[in-house]
């Protein structure tokens, strides 16, 4: 197997570089109708086969990967380094991913997989796919050079083979993190098809904005994977690192949320050309933004070149990545410069009170914390090349510039949707805006009588502010569906709750758009409860007790157990509430033999008000009896339940609109009140 699979790279680099260099070719050829002994188009399905191989070679490859992880072959350094015998099946196929050669053949292997769908699907407009899979052929070629030349996955152990691998790193043995690197990746490698499009357009100049919608879904899948793979990871770090939060600012964690955060910008922009034939600039170089920062991403989490918890992998392929961004950017400024006046806006911002300046106001503050986050996460880097030692940005800097602009980006969030296109009267603002700042007023005076204090307190001052914003946020979506469905049901006789169902299949990217801001707010909610969170660390020996919230502890009894792949320490904990005895919990210490290290598993009781999270912190050198720490956290449930709103959303923006006339057939609808029903849901501008 191992010959198998350098063999299968080698010949996929050879594949991917004659679609490079065929598809080059052919593409010039055309462009200056100039021919050769093979016409272009015949040069140009040679590639694109050549292309679709390439995918079932890479696959050929991973599997190859993963075959030697469940045959226990110990001949291949990587599989030395990163299984074992007593590894269970889950855990031996996310080896792939949990090195640096193995994770470089996951990106390929991705990749090859969306450029197979692309190539396949490749008559949408054969020209323009023609241009995006030579891009695309190019970056896979730097990914095989990598996996062929500088981590190559299959390299083979110098002298005696050992009976028994060094097994998988003890924070990578989690349920999630079989699903969570994967759909990270997803994100990381589905942002490459938007940028191909983005600058294939761009090389030949297309006319129009068809290459935004051609590529609108792939960008949307991609954000959803990654938006996915970062809250994935976030509840990776809650339940196994045993610190009782979800995000620290790690520089692995920051990695994942650039991209996310130009990419969200790119969503909201593209839909100002569609509609306006606006911020065509903008959206060129936030897409390309947002490929050079997946790859920035991929080169922080597995060349080492920051401290992270996140990162597995420590290694010299630096360089390599360094050179392909700048190789990539040049690639970029050189064709923005020759084909900018390509992109001339048709309209010009006509409002600063309009659905268009929410957009760009959107966009500046999602570029601002983009930047401040990429500023925070190299700042060690710089410093040591500057300075000769290294200083970390903290969690503090963070947080004080990430929570003013992410409450900015919660209020825009709800501003969107109460503007109109061009320009909003004042009587339309008041009309839209009373209620939602009703119900912000009614929030903020209802939490101040129970007894919230913001201005003694910094945290609890942020919460409020995020809590009122939620409100009028919610409102501002609600409102836009009670008002949709409310047209619908006077002339359809359906209940309320029919006619949003029908609001929403009529228009599914505006309302699965609502959808995913109400996810958002969600989320928010649950980033508030933060502020109010409490901690608690004893030596509790048995039946000793500890109180924290409304809940007591009370130790029964502490052990040990074993297996072939850890041995385990673990407390039994009786939990009450009052006098009633609520539940038990067992956190745990594990310690895994082939790797001689430890991990975390907490134990955690969640509702929507709190999350009771227990960890076993280990034995008191002294007196021997187990040291326990309990985190009280509020409202953590809600960032998990807003995650499936958004991707609920998502989902829903995704599916085709149902036909109007389908619509209004299905509800016996008389033709005459089409128009009606219709004008009157897409009033306020459509998307």
């Amino acid at each position: 197997m191992p010959a198998f699979g350098s063999f299968a790279l080698l010949l996929a680099l050879a594949l991917c570089a004659y679609n490079l260099c065929a598809g080059a070719v052919a593409l010039r050829q055309l462009s200056t109708e100039s021919g050769g002994r093979i016409s272009p188009e015949r040069l140009l399905e040679t590639a694109r086969r050549a292309g679709i191989a390439s995918f079932f070679i890479v696959s050929g490859a991973a599997f190859a990967l993963v075959w030697a992880a469940f045959a226990n072959d110990f001949s291949v350094a990587y599989i030395l380094h990163h299984s074992n015998r007593a590894l269970p099946g889950a855990y031996k196929f996310a080896a792939l991913w949990s090195g640096q050669e193995g994770s470089l053949l996951l990106w390929a292997w991705l990749l090859a997989a969306y450029e197979f769908v692309l190539r396949v699907r490749h008559k949408v407009d054969v020209r323009l796919t023609a241009y995006a899979s030579m891009i695309l052929s190019g970056i896979q070629v730097f990914f095989l050079l990598l996996l062929n030349f500088a981590a190559p996955p299959f390299a083979l152990v110098a002298g005696a083979i050992p009976q028994d691998g060094f097994g998988l790193n003890p924070l990578l043995q989690y349920p999630e993190m079989v699903i969570h690197p994967p759909m990270l990746y997803l994100g990381y490698v589905g942002f490459s098809v938007p940028f191909a499009f983005a600058l294939g357009a761009l090389m030949m100049r297309y006319p129009g904005e068809k290459w935004i919608h051609i590529t609108r879904r792939w960008t949307m899948v991609t954000w959803l994977f990654l938006t996915c793979g970062i809250f994935l990871g976030m509840h990776w770090a809650y339940a196994v690192l045993g610190w009782g939060g979800y995000w620290g600012w790690d520089p692995v964690e920051n990695a994942s949320l650039m991209p996310w955060l130009t990419g969200t910008a790119f969503l909201h922009s593209v839909m100002m050309q569609e509609k306006r034939g606006m911020m065509k600039h903008w959206n060129i170089w936030l897409i390309f933004s947002t490929f050079m920062l997946s790859i920035l991403g991929t080169l922080l989490t597995r060349s080492g070149l920051v401290s992270s918890v996140h990162a597995f992998a420590q290694s010299s392929i630096g360089t390599w990545f360094w050179a392909f961004l700048v190789l990539v950017f040049a690639v970029c400024l050189f064709t923005y410069i020759l084909q900018r006046d390509h992109l001339k806006s048709e309209h010009k911002l006509e409002s600063l009170v309009s659905r268009e300046s929410s957009f760009l106001f959107n966009n500046l503050v999602l570029l601002t914390a983009c930047f401040t986050i990429l500023w925070g996460t190299l700042f060690p880097v710089l410093s040591e090349f500057v300075q000769g030692n290294k200083v970390t940005v903290g969690a503090p800097f963070y947080n004080r510039v990430a929570i003013p602009i992410g409450l900015f980006l919660l209020f825009l969030t709800g501003i969107g949707p109460l503007l109109a296109w061009r320009s909003s009267s004042f009587r339309s603002i008041r009309k839209n805006f009373i209620v939602p700042m009703a119900a912000a007023g009614l929030t903020a005076l209802v939490l101040v009588i129970l007894g919230e204090r913001p201005w003694q307190d910094q945290g609890a001052f942020y919460a409020l502010v995020t809590w009122v914003l939620a409100a009028f946020v919610a409102t501002a979506v609600g409102s836009e569906f009670l008002r949709g469905a409310g047209v619908i049901r006077r002339h359809t006789g359906q209940n309320l709750l029919a006619s949003m169902v029908q609001l929403t299949r009529r228009n599914t990217r505006r309302y699965g758009g609502y959808l995913v801001h109400f996810g958002v707010v969600v989320i928010f909610i649950g980033f508030a409860g933060s502020a109010f969170n409490q901690s608690k660390e004893q030596e509790m020996n048995f039946r000793q007790s500890m109180t924290i919230g409304p809940y007591r502890l009370e130790c029964l009894d502490y052990s040990q157990d074993s297996n072939l792949n850890y041995d385990s320490e673990y407390a039994l904990l009786d939990v009450y509430r009052g006098s009633r005895k609520v539940m038990q919990l067992a956190p745990e210490k594990r310690f895994y033999a082939a790797s001689q290290q430890t991990s975390t598993i907490v134990a955690n009781h969640s509702t929507l008000a709190w999350d009771l999270y227990v960890v076993y912190a280990g034995r008191d050198p002294d007196s021997q009896h187990p040291i326990i720490k309990v985190f009280l956290n509020p409202l953590v449930a809600w960032i998990w339940i807003g995650v499936g709103i958004v991707a609920f959303g998502t989902c829903v923006a995704l599916m085709p609109n149902m036909a109007a006339e389908f619509a209004l057939n299905r509800s016996r609808v008389p033709a005459a009140l089409s128009g009606l029903a219709q004008s009157a849901i897409s009033s306020r501008g459509g998307d």
